[in-house]
């Protein structure tokens, strides 16, 4: 009876298990970041942002019309001072009245319409500007979470290999270790040589111990950068793919710098900045408006609004304009232009010195790039020539013409050259996505 109810219940727990565990190819893995990484999301609810910042820009050249009621109920009075002498009082003395009555009512709305203003001109084309500025932004989230995304996928992959690797060592020395021992109990080798494999054995085993919780430490750091849930289960689909054959070293001279998100984030930061300088001379000109108001006013002394013949709502209507004029300000205005060029020029200076550094980036990333290529054809040879030494060492050992401690040498080697193998590789690939980031070419 237990055995019939556990049963499904452990086979609902391994295929929730198999759900939870999404397998990524490093594309899926950035397209997952791309929808789910906070920085990149805040990016772009950023861009959002700046759509309705400009049309509350936009707005303020629209009608403005609003509506009003407004009821008074005068618990006493205002009292106003008239001349005493209105009512045969002495001349020069004034008498205190009372106007008006106990309720008032006034209900209309009103109207504006902002006509002309250099300051309304040129913020509507600031905020184009800072959508393209937010847009730009979110193409520079982008470029960094990709490279976040690719540098810790090819890290998981590598330490799997690395991993992986040390587990056919682990395996290999084992069982040179495991006959290494019955040919000493037969006589045929000394007990130290025993040791000497075991010591090589347990330094193995620490190692692929090492490696295991590295990979869990670079798994999660690919989840944070994914955006992924640490506890749950990732699987990586992608592999090491390096045509050795095919040398693709990186050309600095084909850069173009305006390809960058920074660059445009600067470029679009100086137009901001010349926009300012131009609101800053257009304020010397006037700013026109026009308004208009239509109410009906009633006053009783009983608190009954009806309108009629003898109680009636009396009617205000206007229209009107307003023009401002700036006549001098104190130089203000002329400060604040001088201040706004020089942030305009020290921008330039912003410009100009990244355009420097783009081209020293590139040049050192293909620099770093051609060496790791290189490092890695060699090191590919190393791993070749080690693998081959080993099997001769373990050869001579099994026939009895060789000794342990060079076959202990060999394997060390053998270690040593995959992992600086592995460790070229993902130099290289590094190199080369620092490469395209600094080209602005890894994304299109």
């Amino acid at each position: 009876m237990i055995k019939k109810i556990l049963t499904p219940l452990l086979l609902f727990n391994s295929i929730l298990f198999a759900q939870q565990k999404a397998s990524f190819s490093l594309q899926e893995a950035i397209e997952y970041s791309l929808k789910n990484s906070p920085s990149y999301l805040n990016a772009d609810l950023d861009q959002k942002n700046a759509v309705f910042r400009k049309n509350e820009i936009t707005g303020l050249g629209l009608p403005q019309v609003s509506g009003s009621i407004d009821l008074k109920d005068y618990i006493s009075l205002p009292t106003s001072l008239i001349p005493a002498q209105f009512f045969g009082g002495p001349a020069g003395s004034f008498a205190p009245v009372k106007f008006g009555t106990k309720y008032n009512a006034t209900a209309g709305f009103s109207a504006s319409q902002l006509i002309f203003s250099s300051d309304y001109i040129i913020g509507l084309s600031a905020a184009k500007e800072y959508i393209n500025l937010s847009k730009i932004s979110v193409t520079r989230t982008k470029v960094d979470l990709t490279a976040q995304v690719s540098k810790a996928y090819y890290n998981v992959i590598i330490n799997n290999q690395r991993k992986a690797l040390l587990d056919a060592n682990v395996a290999r020395l084992k069982k040179i270790f495991e006959d290494t021992k019955i040919m000493n109990a037969q006589g045929f080798v000394e007990k130290i040589d025993v040791e000497r494999i075991e010591v090589q054995y347990n330094n193995l085993i620490t190692e692929q111990d090492k490696t295991g919780k590295l990979i869990t430490l670079s798994e999660n750091m690919l989840k944070f950068q994914m955006g992924y849930k640490i506890s749950d289960e990732i699987a990586l689909t992608d592999s090491l793919n390096i045509n050795v054959e095919d040398q693709s070293i990186l050309n600095p001279s084909k850069i173009d710098v305006s390809k960058r998100p920074d660059y445009q984030l600067l470029t679009a930061q100086q137009k901001l900045n010349e926009l300012d300088v131009k609101r800053l001379k257009m304020g010397y000109l006037p700013t026109l408006a026009g308004y208009g108001s239509y109410q009906y006013n009633a006053q009783r002394q009983k608190f009954d609004f009806e309108n009629t013949p003898q109680q009636p709502w009396f009617k205000i209507a206007l229209i009107g304009a307003t023009l401002n004029l700036n006549i001098f300000d104190g130089l203000q205005r002329h400060n604040q232009i001088q201040q706004a060029q020089i942030t305009s020029k020290k921008m330039q200076n912003t410009i100009r010195n990244l355009e420097m550094s783009a081209e020293l980036e590139a040049s050192s990333a293909s620099i770093l790039y051609a060496n790791a290529y290189s490092t890695m054809l060699y090191q590919k040879r190393n791993r070749e020539l080690a693998n081959h030494v080993y099997t001769v060492a373990q050869k001579k050992y099994e026939q009895g013409v060789g000794s342990n401690i060079e076959l202990i040498t060999a394997e060390t080697s053998l270690k040593e050259a995959d992992t600086n193998y592995l460790n070229s590789i993902f130099d290289m690939l590094v190199a080369k996505i620092d490469y395209q980031k600094a080209t602005g070419t890894l994304i299109k």
